[in-house]
């Protein structure tokens, strides 16, 4: 039962990670795409407290589901699809911790840019380029590791 539980959660909480990454992405980038300071202004607002809300709290939770359920399950932790998993897994982390920090900074050039009535900085733009350049292999990280986790490759 514990086992199925912790699977359960596992499974919850990677939805909430992935989900919540895509679809800040989206949002993100097609406010971006439309260059309305005000849209841009309140979705990058929404975003950044999305991501702190499920990304933070999920990718906590997936690793030490993770683990558990391999505990559980007898898995050898040196398996090579956990161990390529783990490495996706930090590389993602590595993308993301950065990309925190430049949502925030972009949250905040487009409020200051809404109050002021200006357009967005160029610093803004290269902020943003730089976000999408974090995303893009952190996606594709994530895609590998449910692909490892469905099958379980040895």
């Amino acid at each position: 039962m514990d086992y199925v539980v912790v699977k359960w959660l596992h499974i919850l909480s990677s939805t909430f990670l992935f989900g919540t990454g895509i679809g800040s992405a989206w949002y993100m980038l097609f406010a971006n795409v439309s260059r309305d300071v005000r849209a841009i202004a309140v979705v990058s607002r929404y975003v950044v407290i999305a991501d702190w809300l499920f990304t933070a709290t999920t990718a906590v939770v997936q690793p030490a589901t993770g683990f558990y359920m391999a505990h559980l399950a007898g898995y050898p932790l040196h398996s090579r699809w956990i161990m390529w998993s783990v490495m996706l897994y930090v590389l993602a982390g590595a993308c993301w911790l950065p990309v925190v920090w430049l949502q925030m900074r972009l949250r905040d050039l487009a409020a200051d840019a809404v109050r002021a009535g200006t357009d967005l900085p160029p610093l803004y733009w290269r902020y943003f380029f730089t976000w999408v350049g974090l995303g893009v292999p952190a996606f594709i990280a994530f895609v590998f590791i449910f692909w490892f986790m469905v099958a379980k490759p040895i």
